[in-house]
């Protein structure tokens, strides 16, 4: 029986985060391409959803006097204030139309209390509330965890960060992942970060061509 499963983990790849989305991410639409590959190497795969209710705190437009990219404190932790995005039942919270679904175990939503915001894949921003994945990942026996997807600089990093400390062994497909860059050098700093603390840091080809890492 195989006891070290390897699981992808689909980080929030929707339509407001990719072009035309209330919250694009720059190039974002190109890593879904290369979801749709990767399925094909993995035991089990994940995807999430930012699934927020239209009165989400997180939203600069529920702030009177506050715009877009400011930082508030939200239940104790700091907040950067978001256009609306990814609201539940709306276009913009579907998958791109592009990305192919078929093969998703299951589908974990976050960002559902309109009081936190919750980027990580695994808990709310506070570590008040888990998802529910880190427990579902260790009842299918998975130890290995590579994350992709939309933003490398918030809910890619935060996911990593969460998987490591739940003692996942956790690798993130660089080039499968874009930032958001709302300061310049967010990207490269969130990596260096993620490195620090353990996570490896790899590339689609070295899992489509089932180098060492696979082995």
């Amino acid at each position: 029986m195989n006891i070290n499963k390897k699981a992808l983990i689909l980080i929030d790849l929707q339509n407001d985060f990719c072009q035309g989305g209330s919250l694009a991410v720059p190039e974002g639409d190109r890593v879904i391409p290369l979801a749709n590959q990767l399925q094909n190497h993995f035991d089990v795969i994940v995807a999430t959803q930012d699934w927020h209710p239209q009165d989400h705190a997180s939203f600069a437009s529920n702030h009177l006097g506050q715009q877009v990219g400011n930082v508030i404190i939200m239940n104790g932790v700091q907040q950067v204030l978001w256009p609306n995005h990814c609201v539940q039942h709306t276009k913009g919270a579907e998958f791109h139309p592009d990305l192919n679904i078929e093969k998703v175990n299951k589908i974990f939503h976050k960002g559902v209390d309109k009081h936190i915001d919750s980027y990580s894949a695994f808990f709310d921003n506070a570590h008040l509330r888990a998802t529910g994945l880190g427990d579902y990942l260790k009842d299918k026996q998975v130890q290995e965890v590579y994350i992709m997807g939309l933003a490398t600089d918030y809910c890619v990093k935060f996911s990593a960060l969460d998987a490591k400390a739940l003692g996942f062994n956790v690798s993130v497909i660089e080039d499968a992942c874009r930032g958001v860059e709302l300061n310049k050098g967010d990207t490269a700093k969130s990596l260096h970060e993620m490195q620090a603390a353990g996570i490896k840091l790899i590339l689609t080809r070295d899992i489509m061509t089932r180098n060492s890492i696979f082995d």
